[in-house]
């Protein structure tokens, strides 16, 4: 039996956590990536060479490595120093300088990937160096992602300030797949981006993909506050075209109080409500998640598993 065909458009942690657990199963796995963050190593070397966000890319080609952990380690080595190079990663840097040699990120990617040993595929949603805006409730707009990020203002809807050219891969790769998950993370500034790209939506429409969205543990301030899973469901689908999200996969065990708390309080953060009674969808409702260093965190085999299963019926 040939491998499900997955494409996991995403960006920033939640993708990453999402593919270190999918990789161990047998998908063909093609990972998406929105290259729209503008903030710290990633910002600097977008502004000096004029090319798409790197940091993203970074974290998920460590995400779907199968080599050993000091590759992984030195490509996310943070140089601190007081010269030129403090806070950039070797990876970001690696990047930009294999975009530049071979004329683009996407092929910039396909060279490193030969290093790492990829369990699967890493795709820029676009090679262009592309502008999120962000158009906050008081009619406000700002420029960038980590400026959107970093506003207290709520958001009213995102979109590019100049369309990009999509990768043609990413389309066909859509075209040609089992599910497209839409993975947790900053649904703002990490998911819906991939969706602001006319050819993506048209695709998905195209496909007989399963379209599967793994909701976020938390909200997140200034994004989704106050959001509980069918709101979730609800924004992602106004940006989707006429197919919507057909699954929802979401967490069901329950949290102490006392993490609860400190998410409240240290991060402005409340945990996601599962309104079952508002959801139309399948919804997966399964304990998905584990704790490390006080921290709340998807546990990345167990999403790996719930989704094989989704597919495997």
């Amino acid at each position: 039996m040939n491998d499900k065909k997955i494409v996991v458009l995403g960006g920033g942690t939640g993708q990453s956590v999402l593919l270190s657990g999918l990789k161990r199963f047998p998908f063909d796995i093609t990972a998406v990536v929105s290259v729209c963050d503008d903030g710290k190593s990633t910002g600097k070397l977008r502004r000096e060479f004029n090319v798409p966000a790197m940091g993203d890319v970074r974290r998920v080609l460590i995400a779907m490595s199968e080599t050993e952990d000091v590759i992984g380690e030195l490509v996310n080595y943070r140089f601190k120093t007081d010269g030129d190079f403090d806070g950039h990663t070797v990876g970001n840097i690696i990047l930009t300088a294999l975009t530049d040699i071979f004329g683009s990120m996407s092929a910039g990617i396909k060279q490193v990937t030969k290093i790492l040993n990829l369990k699967g595929s890493v795709l820029p949603l676009t090679d262009d160096n592309v502008t999120l805006m962000g158009e906050m409730e008081d009619g406000s707009i700002v420029e960038g992602e980590h400026n959107i990020t970093l506003s207290d203002k709520k958001i009213k809807k995102v979109y590019y300030k100049k369309a990009p050219k999509c990768n043609k891969e990413v389309i066909k790769k859509i075209k040609e797949a089992d599910a497209v998950i839409l993975s947790m993370g900053s649904i703002y500034t990490s998911i819906i981006p991939n969706l602001l790209c006319k050819e993506v939506i048209k695709a998905i429409d195209g496909s007989n993909a399963k379209v599967i969205y793994v909701c976020n543990l938390f909200t997140q301030p200034g994004e989704t506050d106050g959001f509980k899973v069918s709101d979730h469901i609800k924004l992602l689908d106004s940006y989707l075209g006429n197919r919507k999200v057909d699954t929802v996969i979401t967490n069901s065990e329950k949290v102490s109080k006392t993490l609860l708390k400190k998410y409240e309080t240290q991060e402005q953060k409340d945990l996601v409500l599962n309104d079952i009674e508002n959801i139309k969808i399948s919804n997966i409702r399964k304990p998905l998640v584990t704790i490390a260093d006080g921290t709340l965190k998807h546990d990345s085999l167990k999403l790996g598993l719930e989704i094989m299963n989704i597919l495997a019926k």
